[in-house]
């Protein structure tokens, strides 16, 4: 299937470590011909840290996008109303925007964006990315995976001895999770090993 002309919100967390793997996931599907409106978190947007200054990052994803960064609220809230995505992406998404998705809450870009998008019925594909997705986020992960328009890109615990409950979205399969969720599937298995 090709993402021609596909309309894809593409958000960005606090997942620093990722976004190497995050901008490259971007950039394939732009060339894979999609259009991205990309939106970050407050965190994303405003920290800068080993893996790049908030600057570099946000002109980063503004250069594959071809278009602003949405970097507020009342930026991201007509998203849904004006019908802008096809889908939504969250990649790298933290523990932290998981739980907040799992209860509803929309105090970033990144999570009105995604409630914003969601009033069209609308698949929201998640990229997980944090050290405690087997402990304290389980329960969120494990709830928005039940959820109607719920998405996620294949994971696997990346690095088991040393942090156990550590897992990370392989990035390299945000292309094919899109896919199968504009055709209303979870790309499979879910779980991986590396």
């Amino acid at each position: 299937m090709s993402l021609d002309g596909i309309r894809i919100g593409f958000c960005m967390t606090g997942s620093f470590c990722t976004f190497e793997k995050a901008f490259a996931a971007a950039q394939r599907l732009v060339s894979e011909g999609a259009q991205l409106i990309p939106v970050m978190s407050f965190n994303a947007a405003s920290i800068s840290t080993r893996f790049g200054t908030a600057k570099e990052n946000i002109e980063r994803l503004e250069n594959i996008a071809g278009r602003k960064v949405i970097c507020t609220i009342e930026e991201a809230e007509p998203i849904g109303p004006k019908k802008m995505c096809d889908v939504m992406v969250v990649a790298p998404c933290t523990s932290n925007t998981a739980a907040k998705l799992a209860l509803g809450l929309t105090d970033t870009p990144a999570t009105m964006a995604v409630k914003s998008h969601l009033r069209n019925a609308r698949p929201v594909v998640i990229a997980i990315s944090t050290n405690d997705a087997l402990a304290g986020c389980a329960k969120n992960i494990g709830y928005l995976q039940n959820l109607r328009n719920y998405y996620f890109v294949p994971y696997a615990q990346d690095n088991y001895e040393k942090k156990p409950n550590s897992i990370v979205a392989d990035l390299g399969l945000v292309s094919e999770a899109v896919q199968a969720a504009l055709d209303g599937v979870q790309l499979q298995p879910v779980l991986r090993v590396k």
